[in-house]
């Protein structure tokens, strides 16, 4: 055998390992990394998709943690790590778009965020403390008027749907708030028992983690959520208020496309099991099925829509 024909049975050989390998994928644990505090949104929908996913893939995923910047220092470090899929993490609407656009450097560009699978929604919710004395929406608005400037919202980080929900909702209803940003749904709620701020604006997932605790003032969504029937949409009460976050899974760049659709896969799989999904939703989860071409869609549609908010943000 001449040297060019050695020379190409050695490249075929090793190109039909590499496939072999990604065809393969996962062949050791996976790591899925949350960019926000224990007890949020995001968290509680990993560690419920963790035994499933290990069930499916055959390899053990560690859920882990990489805080900060309102999920800015976890994507940052994302768009570094290898990409062959072990690595992924969660990825959040409208965050992922209005940091680059509003942050002088957060460390990535939402077209470096590679979405896997979008896999869940919650609308925003306005809470207060159930010993609160606001029990109507009204009688928060009407405290708002008569005090300009005291009521203090806190919410999921900065450039956030929760930032938004309450610059929206202060707007349409004529009164003046002040926005305070925390690491996470989990970090606000205790300031919020403590007494540290007025309300919330956080996610219907609270306001059913948290009943007995919390008082739902009003959801943001187009109409009544399953997980709340009893409370009434900002739309009824007078307030065309509709906004919330989409959570889903993320990949570094150049993440091969066939490691991607195995990940997509056992998402949608997951997605697809009853027991999962009725315990999901009774939680305020509402499940969504956009896959990786259909996630990037979702995210182009989006950046038109925040894009014009951004100047309404950070004040």
């Amino acid at each position: 055998m001449n040297t060019v024909k050695r020379l190409a049975v050695v490249l075929i050989v090793a190109l039909v390992c590499i496939g072999s390998a990604f065809a393969q994928f996962p062949q050791k644990p996976l790591n899925y990394i949350i960019p926000f505090n224990p007890g949020g949104e995001s968290d509680i929908f990993a560690r419920a998709q963790q035994p499933l996913m290990e069930s499916i893939l055959g390899q053990k995923v560690i859920v882990s943690y990489k805080i900060g910047g309102g999920g800015a220092v976890g994507w940052a470090a994302l768009v570094k790590e290898k990409p062959d899929g072990y690595n992924f993490m969660g990825y959040n609407l409208p965050h992922i778009i209005l940091q680059p656009l509003m942050l002088s450097n957060p460390g990535y560009k939402t077209n470096q965020i590679i979405p896997v699978y979008t896999f869940m929604s919650t609308p925003d919710v306005l809470a207060v403390n159930a010993a609160s004395p606001f029990k109507t929406l009204d009688d928060f608005v009407k405290f708002a008027k008569a005090n300009p400037g005291a009521v203090t919202i806190g919410g999921s980080a900065s450039a956030s749907a929760n930032e938004i929900g309450t610059v929206l909702f202060s707007k349409l209803a004529g009164i003046k708030t002040t926005y305070i940003p925390f690491t996470g749904s989990g970090d606000a709620i205790p300031a919020l028992l403590g007494g540290h701020v007025s309300a919330l604006m956080t996610y219907t997932t609270m306001g059913n983690q948290y009943e007995g605790q919390i008082r739902v003032l009003a959801v943001a969504a187009e109409k009544r959520v399953p997980s709340l029937p009893n409370i009434p949409t900002f739309k009824e009460l007078g307030y065309d208020l509709v906004e919330g976050a989409y959570r889903g899974a993320a990949v570094p760049p150049n993440t091969p496309q066939n490691v991607i659709d195995v990940l997509a896969k056992t998402f949608e799989k997951i997605n697809n099991n009853p027991e999962f999904a009725k315990k999901m939703e009774a939680n305020g989860f509402k499940l969504e099925f956009y896959g990786p071409k259909e996630s990037q869609k979702l995210v182009a549609d989006k950046v038109k829509v925040y894009s014009e908010l951004v100047g309404m943000l950070g004040k």
